[in-house]
């Protein structure tokens, strides 16, 4: 797993699954069957608490991959162990056992785009809520004036948790091609999502008319005693410090967004990671070339693009219109020829 350039923090919970799986099958891998994968994939879910299939996907591409390599005639194992135990591995994890990824399950329905009136909900009960912890003297108005930035940045780059915790002051950019966005024309994220464990991605976010209000935002919580008000945050280049450390932690959003999302009365299930689907969704609907949103949010496939997308019905409606406008003139132009 070194050699194909994966993380040590990706391989050691493979590692630990595999262990894992030991453990609960009481044999050595020479003596693994399919059945023993698929009691350990099912047999929670039988007890009344079924896993999350992306869990069980996960589940059997860890376990799958350890049996390809113990099975792999490259690194000799077959003969070891039929020479020492009269057994062989063998491959316990297929197709016709294990969960696929397909993009009509990968997304809960829970975790979809919020609407326009939620988002509205959601961000004025935040501002709300550091209006009264300021008005009380409460020191807790300046992380929820933090989350609130946080939360509205997210929105409007379409970011992952990850990806809007490791912020650096020195992310932001101007778009030469866009003046009029100054400093704050272009987003790098350092911290995008790698494939295969192969660590962080790097990618551009250019600043879009539709969400270029968060540009004031920033200029307001980059500006003298907004976010040099927490005492770390000279010590570091975090964009987002915390009333301790330098950096906020990477629960840190995830956490305060669901606090806060309960407060706003929102449906439960929505997380933080439904502003990057919002983000997507209202692109979309503001009639954005799907191939510029793909790279916008860095997916490699436009499927993955498509997983993230919810749009309204009002866009539906109107799409329809439009196209029945489009073919009308279309007919009448024919006829007129």
């Amino acid at each position: 797993m070194l050699a194909r350039g994966l993380e040590v923090s990706t391989i050691r919970p493979k590692l630990a699954l595999v262990k894992r799986f030991q453990e609960y099958a009481e044999t050595f891998p020479w003596q693994w069957s399919p059945v023993d994968f698929e009691q350990f994939a099912s047999e929670p879910k039988a007890n009344g608490e079924p896993r999350a299939r992306s869990t069980v996907r996960m589940y059997a591409g860890s376990i799958g991959e350890f049996c390809s390599y113990t099975t792999n005639p490259a690194y000799g194992w077959v003969d070891y162990c039929e020479g020492t135990f009269g057994d062989v591995p063998s491959q316990i994890v297929f197709d016709w056992n294990s969960p696929h990824h397909t993009s009509d399950n990968a997304v809960p329905a829970s975790r979809r785009a919020l609407t326009r009136p939620e988002l509205q909900t959601l961000f004025d009960h935040m501002d709300d809520a550091v209006d009264r912890e300021y008005a009380a003297g409460s020191k807790r108005w300046m992380s929820l004036l933090r989350n609130s930035v946080a939360f509205k940045l997210c929105y409007a780059f379409g970011l992952r948790k990850r990806e809007l915790a490791m912020l650096e002051l020195v992310d932001f950019g101007p778009n030469p091609h866009v003046p009029a966005y100054g400093i704050h024309g272009a987003l790098t994220v350092r911290w995008g999502k790698g494939t295969a464990g192969s660590g962080p991605r790097r990618r551009t976010v250019l600043t879009v008319p539709e969400f270029e209000w968060v540009i004031p935002l920033l200029e307001f919580w980059l500006s003298p005693g907004q976010r040099d008000r927490f005492p770390k945050a000279e010590r570091g280049t975090a964009l987002w410090p915390s009333e301790r450390q330098a950096r906020v932690g990477l629960s840190t959003f995830g956490n305060a967004f669901v606090k806060a999302r309960a407060e706003a009365g929102l449906p439960a299930g929505l997380g933080l990671h439904c502003l990057r689907h919002s983000y997507v969704t209202h692109l979309l609907e503001a009639g954005y070339d799907p191939t510029f949103v793909q790279t916008q949010v860095g997916h490699q496939n436009a499927s993955t693009t498509g997983i993230y997308t919810s749009v309204s019905a009002d866009f539906k409606q109107k799409e329809v219109h439009r196209m029945i406008a489009q073919r009308a003139a279309q007919l009448q132009e024919d006829r007129s020829a």
